[in-house]
């Protein structure tokens, strides 16, 4: 009853308050999915831009540091030095955190819609759908090395600032390197093979024949993105990007 006449006076009416159409779209189960479904296609769309540019370590360190300079003057004279980058990295940090915390409290409900075990076997998955949250727990830890590799430099052999190409060569020297980056993109690979068709159901496109090319497209994007990341490791390895 205390709760009750404290909601009225703030409302002025004994009914509740009214939440917006944002909160209530967050607080639902496919506002919760579409946010999901939009930030992991932004984040994909970044993913196809970041591997194309870490191909240019294939044409050596003039090829790739122009063009990490060139990432850094976009917009100008409008824009100041390096802003571009950073309205791009706010973007995703953005679209990473709404990501995780939609993953989160959708995994959540859904254990507590299920409180006890069900007693038949569970109808098979796809391996990626059975990894996608140890894949998403992979991926965070590994934006985080990232970072500190390659865009601080704090945990790089080399750690220069204005030298990606010979950073990256710096880094894939190392065995500890390799393995981090090659079970990142592993997990990356699993998660865009999932998530791009998940995506897709969610907004909607759930036609049987536009299904088909959905499934076909995420497969294609999910090998070309994990051999295109491997490639530049492999390269350093076997002496091609030296």
């Amino acid at each position: 009853m205390a709760l009750a006449t404290r909601t009225s006076a703030r409302t002025g009416t004994g009914r509740a308050p009214r939440r917006g159409p944002v909160r209530t779209l967050w607080s639902s189960t496919i506002g919760k999915k579409t946010v999901m479904a939009v930030t992991g296609l932004a984040m994909l769309a970044y993913l196809v831009a970041h591997m194309l540019g870490n191909l240019k370590v294939f044409f050596g360190p003039d090829e790739m540091n122009g063009y990490a300079h060139w990432l850094r003057t976009i917009g100008d004279p409008l824009l100041h030095y390096e802003w571009f980058l950073w309205v791009v990295r706010v973007g995703l940090l953005a679209a990473v955190v709404l990501h995780g915390v939609s993953a989160y409290q959708l995994s959540r409900r859904d254990l507590a819609a299920r409180p006890t075990k069900y007693a038949h076997t569970r109808a098979r998955t796809s391996y990626a759908t059975r990894t996608m949250r140890w894949g998403g727990i992979i991926l965070a830890l590994f934006i985080v090395w990232h970072i500190l590799d390659l865009t601080t430099g704090t945990v790089n052999p080399r750690g220069q600032h204005g030298h990606p190409y010979e950073n990256v060569v710096a880094t894939f020297d190392t065995w500890y390197g390799n393995v981090i980056y090659i079970v990142a993109v592993t997990a990356v690979g699993l998660h865009v093979r999932h998530g791009f068709w998940s995506a897709a159901q969610t907004l909607g496109v759930t036609r049987p024949g536009a299904s088909r090319v959905l499934k076909t497209t995420a497969n294609v994007l999910a090998v070309v993105l994990t051999l295109g990341f491997i490639s530049v490791p492999l390269g350093v390895m076997t002496g091609v990007v030296s």
